[in-house]
């Protein structure tokens, strides 16, 4: 993983103490809340419903042991013991005193860890495959890409305040893992014809409001020109896109109204500019040895040749833990280990102090010091020997880590809700846990195989709820949580946007929805077809049927 030099740590130490500066005005009365505001979402700072609210930016979803430590010792000492892993790779802190703030920030800043433009209208925090550099079907790891366009974007001049928030996912598999498509800005590393690497661009992505899927406005970018391209396309947008208007602001507005291809063209335009060798102020593009540099830091760890490839089945609970919640490693002998924070009954995407030290340590001993966070709320041991997987399942489970739940109704995604955020409208968490407890207490999940579901406690989204295969958006009837049932949503390489099935459900409705749509997949189904791909034969109509009558 990338190590800090001595330029990002004095970057990073200087911020630290500058915002200690504002947070003591601010505490003195010096700054009103409207100056200070601004100045505390660039360093992830929120108000939530009752407390302050620290998101830590985790770059592209790696992080070690140390780290991770850190993050468990910041709970316990500054927290309620707790932390929360979010759909953009990042961790959230829900219960922050604004005094404590720049202490935290300074004990980040000791591990390489900061929260810087995990708010406000700049880049946030970049994303990639979360199986990253161990995947089998990737060209290469894409990390070293996304480490470059960090160090781009950060402190962006030019970036620093766009038109809305901007969000860059880096991917290189066909297989996309990242949902890569609903971004701002979506690179895929390609290979052309003559076998040269090159970066696709997908741009105008996202959910929230008015959900797009991003077009492909170049199909091959040279690597030695990522980062220009990139700003490109931000500049175009830094100068079009709305600024009168908080809910037309995204790029995805702007490209959907000029048309993908004129938004193409003015990007053209732009990067021809930028790579002029005559351009006043120089060239863009860092030295193509600095990613070179980059990539060093990312090599593979010592992989041992000769190992055991075949899982011990004979216990049953643990067959079933390895066959949902391991992927196939480049390297034979190993896997990545997926630990569910999505136990039954839980909160998605939550754990406790005591749990991030144990995941700390397990990433020591099993897999060369290495995790990952993933945009499902859940964490990656990414290189875990196959003979260690029954000693590393039997810690997991003694801790309540061990759910063997990936990619089933109940690995849910879901936001904070309104038990937490202020912009939210409704409830995400309970009803999270009363659709895993119900589907548990049945015992369907494993019928119902693959299976994403995803809520979201307001229309910004950040559950996902568009890319759900079974989506729930909770929203305000008149004073009143009312959940409205989307179907057919993918954030996968077959990307595509849930519908609305049509009027909303309470509480408990809601709950007895997402059962009977299940009952429909059950009946419908064809062999071997997921619930999405019932749904996409069928269509609606028999779903609303069960639905409404």
């Amino acid at each position: 993983m990338y190590l800090y030099d001595s330029y990002d740590q004095a970057m990073v130490d200087a911020r630290v103490e500058e915002f200690r500066d504002q947070t003591h005005r601010r505490l003195e009365g010096k700054l009103s809340e409207d100056q200070f505001k601004p100045l505390r979402l660039m360093n992830g700072l929120y108000l939530q419903l009752h407390a302050y609210m620290l998101r830590v930016a985790v770059p592209y979803g790696t992080l070690n042991s140390r780290q991770m430590h850190v993050l468990a010792d910041i709970a316990d000492k500054y927290d309620r013991g707790y932390g929360h892993f979010t759909t953009r790779q990042n961790i959230q802190y829900n219960w922050i005193r604004l005094e404590d703030a720049p202490d935290i920030l300074a004990d980040l800043a000791r591990v390489e860890m900061h929260a810087i433009q995990t708010s406000g209208n700049c880049i946030r925090n970049i994303s990639s495959d979360h199986f990253a550099g161990a995947a089998a079907d990737e060209l290469v790891d894409p990390r070293p890409y996304a480490e470059i366009l960090r160090q781009w974007s950060s402190f962006h001049p030019e970036f620093c305040y766009l038109p809305r928030k901007f969000k860059i996912a880096v991917i290189a598999s066909d297989t996309d893992r990242a949902a890569m498509k609903l971004h701002d800005i979506g690179i895929q590393i390609v290979k052309n014809d003559a076998g040269e690497l090159g970066a696709a661009f997908y741009v105008g992505g996202g959910m929230g409001r008015t959900p797009m899927i991003a077009p492909c406005i170049r199909e091959f970018v040279p690597l030695d020109q990522l980062v220009t391209y990139s700003e490109a396309c931000l500049r175009v947008y830094n100068r079009y896109g709305r600024r009168d208007n908080k809910y037309k602001a995204r790029i995805k507005i702007l490209v959907h109204e000029l048309g993908a291809e004129e938004y193409a063209r003015q990007v053209e335009a732009e990067f021809a500019q930028l790579l002029d060798p005559e351009r006043e102020g120089g060239a863009v593009e860092p030295p193509f040895a600095e990613l070179e540099r980059i990539k060093t830091f990312f090599a593979d760890p010592a992989f041992e040749s000769g190992l055991a490839t075949e899982i011990d089945r004979s216990d049953p609970d643990f067959a079933l833990w390895a066959d949902r919640n391991t992927h196939p490693h480049k390297q034979a002998g190993y896997v990545s280990a997926v630990i569910s924070l999505k136990p039954v009954g839980g909160i998605p995407g939550d754990a406790s102090a005591e749990q991030i030290h144990l995941m700390a340590d397990l990433a020591k001993e099993y897999s060369f010091d290495e995790l990952r966070v993933m945009h499902t709320q859940n964490i990656v041991l990414p290189h875990v020997k196959i003979a260690d997987l029954h000693t590393l399942w039997t810690r997991l489970e003694a801790a309540g880590l061990g759910a063997p739940n990936l990619d089933t109704i109940e690995d849910i995604i879901a936001c904070p809700g309104l038990d937490y955020c202020s912009l939210a409208n409704a409830r995400s968490i309970p009803v999270a846990q009363k659709i895993a407890e119900r589907f548990a207490a049945k015992g369907r999940t494993a019928e119902l195989g693959e299976l994403k579901l995803k809520i979201s406690g307001c229309i910004n989204a950040c559950g996902h709820h568009h890319a759900g295969h079974i989506g729930i958006l909770g929203v305000d009837k008149k004073g009143v949580e009312n959940y409205q049932l989307l179907l057919g949503g993918s954030e996968a390489q077959d990307t595509s946007l849930a519908k609305i099935t049509g009027p909303g459900f309470d509480e408990g409705g809601i709950v007895d929805a997402v059962e009977k749509v299940t009952e429909v997949y059950l009946s419908e189904r064809e062999e071997g077809e997921r619930f999405l791909d019932t749904y996409r034969r069928i269509g609606m109509d028999s779903f609303k049927e069960a639905l409404y009558g």
